[in-house]
C-alpha cells in the first residue's frame, strides 16, 4: 500500500488547508488542489491517514469533471502529474507528492452555498422529514419511509462552515445570498449534474442517493463547478442491488472509520471533541478497500496512483 500523504509542503504560495485539501497558488488565474490522505468524521480531523484516499477522491473528481463537461462547465484543467509539472517546473521535484492526488485548476472565488441534491431521503434529510415532515423547510408527502426515493430529487442547499456544521437553509434564503438569478441557475445546474452523474452510475450497478457540489465565479465572470464532485465524501453512493426502502443503506464511503467511532462514543471512550483516537490498523485498512473499491466501481478502472 502507498505511503500516505498527511499534508503536502509545496514551493507555492499557500492560499489555505482544509480539512483535506490543501489549496495553493500556481499565478492570478490558476490554483493547484492537493487532496491528502488525512480523514474527518464527526467534524473532528484524526490522527491516522488514510492511504490512498486523497487519490481516489481527485481521480474520482476528475473522471467526473470531464464527463460531464457538456453538461457543466467546471475549473478543471488537468489531474496529470506531468502535465502539471510540464505547467509549474517548479514542481518538478516535487511529482511523487502530486501523482495521482493533485489538481491544476482554473481559480474562482467560492461562492457561500452547498448545492445539496437529495434523491433519496437520507441521512439529515431523513432525521428532518421523521420531525417536522419537511425538507431544506419544504412540505414532503406523508408516509415516506427512510432511503425512500424522492421523484423528483429535492434541492435542499446549506450555507458552508468553516468549524462545525453546515446550515440547512430554504431556496428563498439562498436567492437572498446570492441573487435570484444566479440561484436559479446553479440550481437547475445542480439538478442536471445529478441526473447525469445518476444516470451513469445506475449503468454501473450504483445509486448516488445525494450529492454536494460548490460553485465559483471566474474572473471572466463565469460560474463554474469546482472543489469535488460525486465523490464518496461529497456523495452517498449505495450498491443497487441491495437496495431496500425502509432502512439505512450499505454505503462506499468512510462508514467502517464512523461506525468504529460512533462504538467509542456510545461506550464512552471518546466524547466526539478534539483530539480524535488513534485508529487501529484494521480501520485504517477497511476504510482505505472502501474508498478504492468505489473509485473501481464508478470508474470501471483500478486505481493506479
Amino acid at each position: 500500500m502507498p505511503h500516505p500523504l498527511t499534508a503536502s509542503a509545496l514551493p507555492l504560495p499557500l492560499v489555505r488547508r482544509g480539512k483535506v485539501r490543501e489549496v495553493y497558488e500556481v499565478d492570478n488565474a490558476t490554483l493547484l488542489l492537493v487532496a491528502s490522505d488525512r480523514v474527518s468524521a464527526f467534524d473532528v480531523v484524526l490522527p491516522n491517514p488514510i492511504p490512498r484516499k486523497g487519490a481516489v477522491l481527485t481521480q474520482i473528481s476528475a473522471y467526473w469533471f470531464r464527463e460531464l463537461a457538456a453538461v457543466v462547465p467546471s475549473h478543471f484543467l488537468t489531474a496529470d502529474a506531468d502535465e502539471i509539472v510540464a505547467r509549474v517546473p517548479r514542481l518538478a521535484d516535487h511529482r511523487a507528492d502530486l501523482v495521482g492526488r493533485a489538481m491544476l485548476c482554473r481559480r474562482t472565488t467560492p461562492l457561500p452555498i452547498e448545492w445539496v441534491i437529495r434523491g433519496y431521503l437520507s441521512g439529515s434529510a431523513w432525521a428532518e422529514y421523521r420531525q417536522h415532515g419537511t425538507l431544506a423547510g419544504e412540505p414532503l408527502p406523508t408516509g415516506l419511509v427512510e432511503s425512500a426515493k424522492l421523484d423528483p430529487p429535492v434541492f435542499s442547499p446549506a450555507t458552508k462552515a468553516d468549524v462545525g456544521h453546515d446550515e440547512n437553509i430554504t431556496f428563498a434564503r439562498t436567492r437572498e445570498l446570492v441573487g435570484a438569478d444566479v440561484a436559479d441557475r446553479l440550481r437547475a445546474a445542480s439538478l442536471a449534474v445529478y441526473a447525469a452523474g445518476r444516470d451513469r452510475a445506475a449503468e454501473r450497478g450504483l445509486i448516488i442517493a445525494d450529492t454536494k457540489f460548490e460553485f465559483g465565479r471566474a474572473a471572466d465572470d463565469a460560474l463554474l463547478l469546482i472543489d469535488e464532485v460525486l465523490t464518496p465524501d461529497s456523495s452517498r453512493f449505495w450498491p443497487a442491488d441491495r437496495y431496500a426502502p425502509g432502512r439505512g443503506q450499505p454505503s462506499f464511503d468512510k462508514q467502517p472509520l464512523r461506525d468504529y467511532l460512533a462504538g467509542l462514543k456510545a461506550s464512552g471512550q471518546w466524547d466526539g471533541n478534539d483530539p480524535g483516537p488513534d485508529l487501529p490498523p484494521e480501520v485504517v485498512h477497511a476504510t482505505s478497500d472502501r474508498y478504492v473499491d468505489a473509485y473501481r466501481r464508478i470508474t470501471g478502472r483500478e486505481l493506479s496512483a
